[in-house]
């Protein structure tokens, strides 16, 4: 009479393939990667936004929410924004701060605790950029944590002869210029 069973040696050789098969799954979903991902993609959320709440703000008053009014002006006559950090100090003309113009203590574009996360400094810093002339768009810029965000952003700052070049307002020196790529809207 003979015993059914596996023997130690075909075990062994199950258990290897099961780790094998592990590994090279754990490698092709690339756990980080994808919190990374995960990550920018709610940065790139918060942009757009941001984004249409300076576009409902502007729709309701005319100005944009860095300008204290319709006739306020830089002494270029422009009424844009330069390269400036989304937080609690990124400020109008009168020293108002922007974000609680947009939040709940202004116009009430967004909500508060829309405001405070984007505020908070473990967050992904956005950046904003707006030229000032007519018909010029708002950036809202972030730096991408995920390859995927990274190479994107390589691929808009990379334009090669040929392609359709970036808008004439947007902020090629901020967004492409060294080492950091920014990921910008719209």
């Amino acid at each position: 009479m003979k015993n059914k069973g596996f023997t130690l040696i075909e075990l062994l050789i199950v258990i290897t393939l099961l780790g094998i098969l592990a590994v090279a799954v754990l490698s092709a979903i690339n756990p980080v990667e994808q919190m990374n991902r995960s990550r920018d993609t709610a940065t790139r959320s918060d942009a757009e936004q941001l984004i249409n709440a300076v576009d409902r703000y502007y729709a309701t008053t005319g100005y944009y929410p860095w300008r204290t009014g319709a006739t306020d002006k830089e002494t270029d006559g422009t009424v844009g924004v330069p390269w400036t950090p989304v937080n609690e100090d990124w400020a109008d003309t009168a020293e108002e701060p922007v974000l609680d113009k947009l939040s709940s203590g202004g116009y009430a574009e967004v909500k508060e605790s829309f405001v405070t996360r984007i505020s908070d400094d473990s967050y992904n810093t956005l950046q904003v950029y707006n030229r000032g002339q007519g018909g010029d768009s708002t950036y809202i810029c972030f730096e991408p944590t995920s390859q995927a965000f990274k190479e994107e952003a390589l691929e808009r700052c990379t334009v090669e002869e040929g392609e359709i070049a970036l808008p004439d307002d947007f902020p090629i020196t901020d967004a492409c210029g060294g080492e950091i790529k920014y990921n910008c809207l719209p």
